[in-house]
């Protein structure tokens, strides 16, 4: 009598269950997803907001085999988050608190993911699921406190390049007084939204190109410095230019000077990753004799 053989075969996720859990959760989130698209289309500093959840799909779908091969073991501690979710989603509708309502629809997903699916089912989700904390926009208090900071010190990086370079310019806390211009440092031109893409393609770039979860993290905060640099880099060649034509400090030209400038300071961050590989590479290389 010979022995049964289990053939090897994909396990069966509750397909059913996660279309009925994603049509109530879609259904129960129309507004608010509605409402965080129109943001990204009008809102400069989130206009990466549209990718984030096209690359956290792609990224499970890229999981998918490995997904499939999890043998799903519900959890039921999922379901005081989904419940934790739609109570804050009411709350927030109460309150018109926008940031709060968004929220709520990663908590919720969190909450489906572990009920349905486990943790071990969670961790594995766990970075499209952080991915997506990048398409909400940061709460307006906080978003004030962040800007304000950036636009003094893109400011004072200006001016100081400025006056490495022999350019009369006179610094009154985020106006910059020039021979021929008066350059104001508003909110725009803070550096945020370059610093919010910015850490976001740091996040997929380390995830796609990189093993290491030690140069990861390093990528990620490199992002900040990077950032700050690149802003205050712009501002000062807008004050040089302002100079020769003043009418260089607006429109198209001091847009496309800021995309410039982003292509520049993802170039330094791939860069940046390109030197610190090699030298973790040396460095095992040596410790390996």
């Amino acid at each position: 009598m010979t022995p049964a053989v289990e053939t090897p075969g994909k396990s069966q996720l509750p397909w059913a269950e996660l279309a009925w859990f994603g049509a109530l959760v879609v259904a129960c989130y129309a507004p608010v997803l509605l409402s965080l698209a129109h943001q990204w289309g009008t809102d400069d500093d989130m206009g990466h907001g549209f990718f984030v959840p096209i690359i956290a799909g792609f990224i499970v779908w890229q999981r998918r085999e490995e997904l499939a091969a999890i043998q799903p073991r519900p959890n039921w501690w999922g379901l005081p988050i989904v419940l934790w979710g739609a109570a804050q989603l009411i709350l927030a509708t109460l309150g018109v608190e926008l940031f709060t309502a968004r929220m709520a629809f990663i908590v919720t997903l969190v909450g489906a993911v572990l009920l349905l699916g486990g943790s071990h089912m969670l961790r594995k989700l766990a970075f499209p699921l952080f991915l997506l904390l990048f398409m909400v926009p940061i709460p307006a208090v906080i978003y004030t406190q962040i800007t304000f900071p950036l636009q003094i010190l893109a400011t004072r990086l200006a001016d100081s390049a400025l006056d490495l370079l022999n350019v009369p310019v006179l610094r009154d806390g985020n106006i910059l007084t020039l021979p021929n211009q008066t350059l104001s440092v508003v909110e725009a031109c803070s550096g945020i939204r370059s610093l919010l893409s910015l850490t976001f393609l740091a996040l997929v770039y380390g995830y796609f190109f990189e093993k290491k979860t030690w140069i990861r993290v390093l990528l990620f905060f490199a992002t900040i410095p990077i950032a700050i640099v690149a802003n205050g880099s712009r501002v000062t060649i807008t004050g040089i230019l302002t100079q020769y034509k003043p009418e260089l400090a607006e429109g198209f030209f001091h847009e496309s000077t800021g995309w410039v400038i982003f292509m520049i300071a993802l170039a330094i961050l791939i860069l940046f990753h390109q030197v610190v590989a090699r030298i973790a590479g040396m460095l095992a290389r040596r410790n390996s004799r």
